[in-house]
């Protein structure tokens, strides 16, 4: 098969595409022939050899990727043969693999698609789609609530915008440049604003004529947070879930006492409660998208292509998940 590998931490151009055995599944694994890979801001921190909040760096050479959808073709001893030539999705969890043509995981870890999504959009939210159905748990939303989304037109940003504009509360999403702005506003925001522009907290303050923030959906960090933040009224509450906009490793996110709260990781978890909150989550966000109510956006790349991939992503080149199909 072939597989993108990493032969030695460094730039994006050190991910080159491989010839290399197709993988076998053990006991209670599947094997998958993906369709879709998910890339992840993470991978690219862990490509170029940093930690900081990333898992443990990887052996070398090493195939990354960490989320896929496709058909199972093979199954391991001990797998339910229900699985067999089903339309899959999965997180991998910390364990690589998912840029390549064949990819094996624990049938445990398996969905089965929805019959009305693709496998790109089945990756968008097994990964984004569950972290924004784990931030969503913390934020009250209704009508007269007023929620800031910075990041607006990023994959966890443009699930977010939707699921406020659902719930009835007026959005304001942030973005970088015309064109993104012109999606967040297609995703439902009320206002859409270029956070390039150096008015933009008064466009906003203009537009809310008075009315105060009651959210900041944060996983920018940095003069973009900010300026977020500085927004909030009374009650207000600042969810910090990254801060991308200051480098994954450059420090702490912008954080306030009393306003802040840091939702990543085990307070998703432990808020989503249950034998399995991880599991929780991703069924919540695939049943959201089954049922329409949220749309990921998606950007497509070739497998050939993860170096180009990784570049966009590094220089918010893109809109919503990014996605590599073989």
């Amino acid at each position: 098969m072939h597989a993108v590998r990493l032969h030695a931490f460094g730039p994006a151009d050190h991910l080159v595409l491989d010839e290399v055995e197709d993988p076998l599944p053990g006991p209670g694994q599947v094997r998958v022939a993906v369709r879709a890979a998910g890339v992840h801001l993470l991978d690219t921190a862990l490509r170029e050899g940093l930690q900081g909040p990333a898992p443990a760096l990887p052996d070398l050479p090493t195939v990354p990727g960490r989320e896929v959808a496709g058909v199972v073709d093979a199954l391991g001893e001990g797998t339910p043969e229900r699985w067999l030539g089903r339309r899959v999705v999965a997180h991998l969890g910390f364990a690589p693999g998912g840029y390549a043509e064949l990819a094996v995981t624990g049938h445990a870890r398996l969905h089965e698609i929805p019959a009305n999504l693709d496998f790109a959009q089945a990756v968008a939210m097994i990964g984004t789609g569950r972290t924004a159905m784990g931030i969503v748990q913390f934020a009250d939303l209704g009508p007269g609530s007023v929620a800031v989304v910075p990041a607006a037109a990023g994959g966890i940003g443009t699930l977010l915008v939707q699921y406020a504009a659902n719930a009835g509360a007026t959005v304001v999403g942030l973005a970088g440049g015309p064109e993104k702005t012109a999606l967040v506003a297609a995703n439902g925001a009320d206002l859409a604003v270029d956070y390039t522009d150096p008015r933009w907290p008064a466009k906003v303050r203009a537009h809310l004529g008075g009315e105060r923030a009651t959210v900041v959906f944060d996983g920018v960090g940095g003069d973009v947070a900010r300026e977020a933040v500085a927004l909030l009224g009374p009650g207000g509450v600042h969810l910090v879930f990254g801060w991308s906009g200051q480098g994954l490793h450059d420090g702490a996110p912008y954080l306030v006492d009393g306003v802040s709260r840091q939702v990543l990781g085990p307070v998703m978890r432990e808020k989503a409660g249950g034998a399995d909150p991880v599991r929780t989550l991703e069924l919540r966000a695939l049943a959201e998208a089954a049922a329409g109510r949220l749309v990921p956006a998606v950007r497509r790349f070739p497998l050939a292509e993860a170096a180009a991939a990784h570049r966009a992503l590094e220089n918010r080149g893109t809109t919503g998940k990014v996605v590599l199909e073989p």
